[in-house]
């Protein structure tokens, strides 16, 4: 499929507007179903003080209320870097189509935003990570999903 260059506009209009109105980094994305925008975000984490608040889950978030869904395949995802970490683990989680960029990650790496650092410590070793991860209680928290497993009217 061939992106459409006014998406990508849309996208990076909204990373000016990110920037210019003081909410937070040059970050645009849109989400479109069907040739029509159903979401769109801009990076709000500064003026939100919400490190979650970025322009990627802030379209999929709308998108999903306009279609009163947390599934978006059939969508696709323009935005105007190549997304982090998070924002990409949200792409599969809602299950859009494809994505389309423009600037790469390491294009914001040379402006500070380094996105690469991350991916490089999710892929090493649980035990070799910059953050400790502990199991304190597994046998407890199992039931959760052995009750999930038996639950009949369950959405996967």
């Amino acid at each position: 499929m061939t992106p459409d260059p006014a998406f990508m506009e849309a996208a990076i209009a909204l990373s000016f507007e990110a920037m210019n109105s003081n909410r937070g980094g040059p970050y645009g994305a849109v989400v479109v179903k069907d040739g029509v925008i159903i979401g769109r975000g801009m990076n709000e984490v500064t003026s939100l003080n919400d490190p979650t608040a970025h322009a990627e889950l802030t379209a999929i978030r709308q998108a999903c209320a306009t279609l009163n869904s947390w599934r978006l395949d059939g969508c696709e995802l323009y935005t105007s870097c190549e997304p982090c970490p998070m924002c990409m683990a949200a792409v599969y989680w809602a299950q859009l189509d494809r994505v389309y960029y423009s600037n790469t990650r390491e294009d914001a790496a040379r402006y500070g935003f380094n996105s690469q650092a991350i991916y490089d410590d999710l892929a090493r070793d649980r035990d070799s990570r910059k953050i400790a991860m502990h199991p304190p209680l597994p046998s407890k928290a199992i039931t959760a999903f052995d009750a999930w497993a038996n639950k009949h009217d369950r959405e996967v």
